[in-house]
């Protein structure tokens, strides 16, 4: 059974036709600059947009759901459901779900375990047909902890690990080269004060002077092995890419600066940015802004990270600066993310490909304090995945 949705402005990879697409058993059949195909399911867009469905790398989302405070977690189940309803009204039709791996000294006893149980509640819900999306595995594995091998050797044999990120948040370097940043944060946080602060962060030394540089490596011989997409994670300079690029690191997940971003691209990496970093104007660690690494080409990809809607909101308002057109925005939001983890068919609107598509309508919103000439508010109103109406 086919379903055609007429009378759409739809998003190729170079250019928006007003036209019509017809979607058969999963994939993209036909797109015709004839806004009325006939058809026996049909569906008028009202001229609204037709894109490919978003494709997220790096979201942290799932963690919250499952526990939504501190020390108080949600049966995993439903907070992978409640979750994959939130990623799918944001647009998403695929999903890597950011699970961190590595017991540090503020995590307890139960960090390796509440890992496990998550990876097996996203594994259980997207086997069992219960989401909207997509969804896989991204293992974040913070180098510098005891346990992150012996974590990983339990948790990523599942064939829906696609992603590992190398990880390394001792301050003083990569992430939080300002200490001060990092005081900022786990205070803000509530997990420290001014009076431990400082032990902590001596603590935070010791570990990763014993642990991060052999178990970097343990890690990347693993996803080497098992053909796991390998990202950095916060590489500050041309060292750092070049250690990621030895191990056989294929992305650079949030890199710092300039000068590591620049790096990364000549060790042909696809340089990921968060897009809560385009649309607040800035990183919240005083790193390199995403905009100033789009405005010298170093820009491939755009994360959710903290917050799901960030990334169509991001590509709009991009676009309403006029610093991209519609087509190079929507390439950082779904095929160069795709083509990042070898998902070759999807991510662009183009016949044979998944139906993975969704309608969007551009609210123009008012203007406020952070942008005074108002900003575009994209509003997702319609998700298909591989032809089927998910949202």
């Amino acid at each position: 059974m086919s379903l055609v949705l007429n009378n759409a402005r739809i998003l190729l990879a170079d250019q928006i036709i007003h036209g019509s697409l017809r979607m058969e058993d999963g994939l993209i059949a036909e797109i015709s600059e004839d806004p009325q195909l006939p058809g026996d399911r049909r569906e008028d867009l009202a001229e609204e947009l037709l894109m490919p469905g978003l494709v997220e790398v790096h979201t942290d989302q799932v963690e919250t759901h499952y526990q939504p405070r501190p020390k108080r977690f949600w049966d995993p189940i439903p907070a992978v459901i409640a979750h994959d309803a939130q990623m799918a009204a944001s647009g998403m039709t695929t999903v890597l779900d950011a699970v961190r791996i590595g017991t540090g000294p503020l995590d307890g006893n139960n960090m390796a375990r509440s890992a496990q149980t998550l990876v097996d509640a996203v594994v259980h819900a997207a086997d069992s047909g219960l989401l909207r999306a997509d969804h896989f595995i991204h293992l974040r594995c913070e180098v510098s902890t005891p346990d992150v091998v012996e974590v990983f050797d339990e948790v990523g044999t599942h064939e829906r690990v696609r992603m590992v990120s190398l990880m390394d948040h001792t301050p003083g370097q990569r992430q939080y080269a300002d200490v001060e940043a990092f005081r900022t944060y786990m205070i803000g946080k509530g997990r420290l004060n001014n009076a431990t602060f400082d032990d902590h962060v001596q603590e935070l030394h010791r570990l990763s002077a014993e642990f991060a540089d052999t178990h970097r490596q343990q890690m990347a011989h693993r996803a080497v092995t098992r053909g796991i997409t390998m990202a950095a994670h916060d590489d500050a300079t041309e060292a750092h890419v070049d250690e990621s690029a030895a191990l056989g690191v294929r992305i650079s997940e949030f890199p710092t600066t300039v000068e590591a971003a620049r790096a990364a691209r000549e060790a042909g990496q696809l340089v990921v940015m968060g897009a809560p970093n385009i649309v607040r104007g800035g990183s919240h660690s005083g790193n390199v802004a995403a905009t100033e690494l789009l405005s010298h080409g170093l820009l491939d990809i755009i994360s959710s990270d903290y917050v799901p809607a960030s990334p169509l909101q991001a590509a709009f308002l991009l676009v309403a600066r006029g610093e991209l057109s519609l087509p190079e925005a929507s390439r950082l939001i779904s095929a160069n993310p795709a083509r990042s983890i070898g998902l070759e068919d999807r991510g662009v609107i183009a016949p044979g490909m998944r139906a993975d598509l969704i309608r969007v309508h551009a609210y123009d919103g008012a203007p406020g304090d952070q942008h005074p000439l108002g900003s575009p508010v994209p509003i997702v109103r319609g998700v298909w995945r591989e032809g089927l109406r998910v949202a």
